[in-house]
This record gives C-alpha cells, sequence and structure tokens, in this order.
C-alpha cells in the first residue's frame, strides 16, 4: 500500500513537471508570434496568453491570467460561438481551423476574429489561436461593393451603346437607302437624256 501511494506520488510529479515544461514550451513559441494567444486549462480558464494579445485586447496580464475565459472583460468573452467551439466542438475534434467570429468588444469595437485551436489532452491544455481579420474584412466587403457597382455601371455602359449602335444601323440604313435612291434617279435621268 506504501509503495503504491509513493508511486502514485511520483507519477503525479512526473505529471506536474510534463505540464510545466509543456507550457513553458508553448510559452516560449507564442510569445513570438504575430497572432493573439491564450492558453486555457480544461476548466477554460486563463493560464497564459502572449504580449500580442494584451495589446490587440486592450488588457493586461493582472486583468487576464487565472480568469476564466468567458468572465474575461467584463463578460465580452462571454460569446455564443466560443463557447459553440470551445464546448462542443473541439472536444470532439481535437483541433479547429478557422472558425470566424465577429463581436462588438466594448473597448476596441466590432472584430472579426479567425479561432484556431488545438486542445493538449497529455497535459490537460488548450491553445487558442486569434487572427484579427477586420481589416481583411472590410477590404473585402469594399471591393464586392465596387465589383458590384462597377457590374451595374458595364450594364448600363453596355445599354447606352446598344441603343447607340440601333441608331447607327437606322441611320446607316437611311443613308444607304438615300445612297441607292441616288443611283437610281442618276440613271433615270441618263435614260431621260438619251
Amino acid at each position: 500500500m506504501e509503495i503504491e501511494i509513493t508511486n502514485n506520488k511520483v507519477k503525479q510529479e512526473i505529471d506536474k513537471e510534463s505540464r510545466k515544461l509543456a507550457l513553458h514550451y508553448m510559452e516560449t513559441l507564442v510569445d513570438v508570434a504575430r497572432e493573439s494567444f491564450l492558453i486555457l486549462d480544461s476548466d477554460l480558464r486563463v493560464v497564459s496568453a502572449n504580449p500580442v494579445f494584451y495589446q490587440n485586447f486592450q488588457v493586461s496580464k493582472e486583468q487576464t491570467v487565472n480568469v476564466l475565459l468567458y468572465e474575461l472583460g467584463n463578460g465580452q468573452w462571454n460569446i455564443p460561438e466560443l463557447k459553440n467551439l470551445l464546448e462542443e466542438i473541439l472536444p470532439q475534434k481535437e483541433v479547429i481551423r478557422d472558425y470566424e467570429v465577429t463581436h462588438v468588444f466594448e473597448t476596441i469595437g466590432q472584430k472579426t476574429i479567425l479561432l484556431n485551436a488545438r486542445q493538449i489532452d497529455t497535459v490537460q491544455l488548450i491553445i487558442l489561436a486569434m487572427e484579427d481579420i477586420t481589416a481583411r474584412k472590410s477590404l473585402e466587403n469594399k471591393l464586392n461593393e465596387y465589383t458590384s457597382e462597377l457590374e451595374i455601371k458595364v450594364t448600363e455602359r453596355t445599354a447606352e451603346l446598344q441603343d447607340r449602335i440601333k441608331e447607327l444601323e437606322k441611320l446607316n440604313k437611311t443613308m444607304v437607302g438615300r445612297e441607292l435612291k441616288m443611283v437610281e434617279l442618276k440613271k433615270e435621268n441618263e435614260a431621260l437624256k438619251k
């Protein structure tokens, strides 16, 4: 019995050290990333965030670490799509790629974010990457608007050109008709002279 208790303690220490080492590696990697990252525990409490997250979402480490994800920023992160992603989809798939969420944040306004998440079962952690695509979405929307406007203008100009072509065809027929009439009248005139 005493050996079993000792073995359990050793196993717990090894698990604790493995988690600590894994967390260290993950923090080191996300600290140099250009995207916002959160590392969450299995209860969705923030274990760590990278500097880009703090900058982009205008929060401090004290306001973030050890806080439940849904309670971040006075509950701003209590987003139904995010809940669905982390509580329903991620446990089944373990990896989520390019899950788009649009949300209005109190301090930074409306943002469209691509979420990528990975569940790391061995250390009971979740890594959540967030790419702010708000500017890209805005440009895509403007491009779509310009494209629609351009298509409307092209359709209008095409109709105008078709109307002008019909007018020119009519004028051409009239001119050709007059020319043919003049040729006939010349022939008649010459015939009368003879």
